[in-house]
């Protein structure tokens, strides 16, 4: 027999009528009781330190049914005044009657709701019951007042590892997915990017690596064995082709992967070379980092940062010229990532020597950092 399913909501009851197309047979469901939720604070200061820590525990009591029906929970946030739109939402296990939510997750709710880091803002959450993938029965609604922290991004983006044989003279342990350079997502989209850098290939297995998830061996990923940018699970090691900095992009979901060398130096107006050559930077395995330890720089001219002495692959502010102070580090952005507009420069305020040190460990944060000497 086949089974339509009309169901409509009348008032505070919610009764659901299930019609049978062939003999006209009506089941009416009632929602005979409302689902209810608490929660043990009304205010909490996200923080960072203690971001796998509990910060908020929720009570809640599903709602009953007649007849019986099956139904899925997860619980609503927004911020208060909004109506739920727009509203995030976290599935909540109907065999439970107590949740709990960490530092790190609260925040990340608030950086999906666009909220502020560093101001309280009341939010409203409630418990959103599924009937089906059109009705839905909610609970009271909670108003909590949170305060986010600028988050790390290394605990917020998705990341794949690279272990590999070069992994210990970068600094980290040798063939160790959970002490080993990460690809980061910051699309969130399962297309993972970032750098890493391989002193040697000169024997075999010098310069090896693939790749791996969740810090640990299983699901792991190499090269599908016809080294045409094709991966499969526990493929064949990778072998660079050269010593150098690597970037690297790779789509989980599609098995594919590109690697290119992209050694990176300073140049510009303001430095002692101007536009005619870079100064390079060299890796340091301890602060994994790139580093030009002194460099003699204008307050008149500008600079960027160029791979392989070419102008395809560039680090440069977001957009516009931009002064940087000395000692404090910002946000850098890699042209052929499609994050630069226009063709900005940096700027120093102060002519003098500087210490300039690049950090690219994760591709959704490059850091650059500039310090006079």
């Amino acid at each position: 027999m086949k089974n339509i399913f009309k169901i409509f909501l009348f008032g505070i009851i919610a009764p659901v009528i299930l019609s049978c197309a062939e003999d006209n047979d009506k089941v009416m469901l009632n929602n005979t009781s409302n689902s209810s939720l608490t929660v043990d604070k009304s205010a909490v200061i996200l923080n960072e330190t203690t971001a796998d820590q509990t910060a908020l525990t929720f009570t809640y009591k599903n709602p009953t049914f007649s007849p019986a029906v099956q139904f899925t929970n997860s619980v609503e946030f927004a911020v208060a005044g909004t109506n739920f739109k727009p509203s995030t939402t976290r599935e909540v296990a109907m065999t439970q009657n107590t949740f709990s939510l960490t530092h790190l997750q609260l925040n990340n709710i608030l950086a999906d709701l666009s909220v502020s880091p560093n101001a309280a803002k009341s939010i409203e959450v409630r418990l959103k019951s599924n009937v089906n993938s059109i009705t839905a029965f909610y609970s009271n609604i909670l108003p909590v007042n949170l305060t986010g922290y600028t988050p790390n991004p290394d605990l917020i983006y998705p990341k794949i590892n690279v272990p590999g044989s070069y992994a210990g003279a970068a600094g980290y342990a040798n063939w160790t997915p959970a002490n080993s350079p990460n690809l980061f997502s910051p699309e969130k989209n399962d297309k993972y990017r970032g750098f890493i850098w391989i002193n040697t290939v000169a024997g075999v297995e010098d310069g090896k690596y693939k790749f791996a998830i969740g810090e640990d061996w299983p699901g792991n990923k190499g090269d599908d064995g016809t080294l045409t940018g094709k991966l499969k699970a526990d493929g064949d090691n990778i072998k660079a082709a050269a010593p150098g900095t690597y970037y690297i992009k790779v789509d989980w979901a599609a098995n594919t992967y590109s690697s290119v060398i992209a050694n990176f130096g300073v140049i510009g107006d303001a430095t002692p070379t101007g536009w005619n050559s870079d100064t390079d930077f060299v890796y340091n395995p301890t602060t994994k980092t790139y580093v030009i330890n002194s460099l003699a720089l204008t307050a008149s001219g500008v600079f960027k940062f160029r791979a392989n002495d070419d102008w395809a692959m560039k680090f440069q502010p977001e957009n516009g010229d931009q002064t940087l102070t000395s000692g404090t580090a910002v946000k850098s952005f890699l042209s052929a990532e499609g994050t630069v507009t226009g063709d900005p420069a940096y700027k120093v305020s102060q002519a003098g020597n500087y210490r300039i040190e690049l950090d690219l460990h994760n591709s959704a944060y490059y850091k650059l950092t500039v310090t006079k000497l």
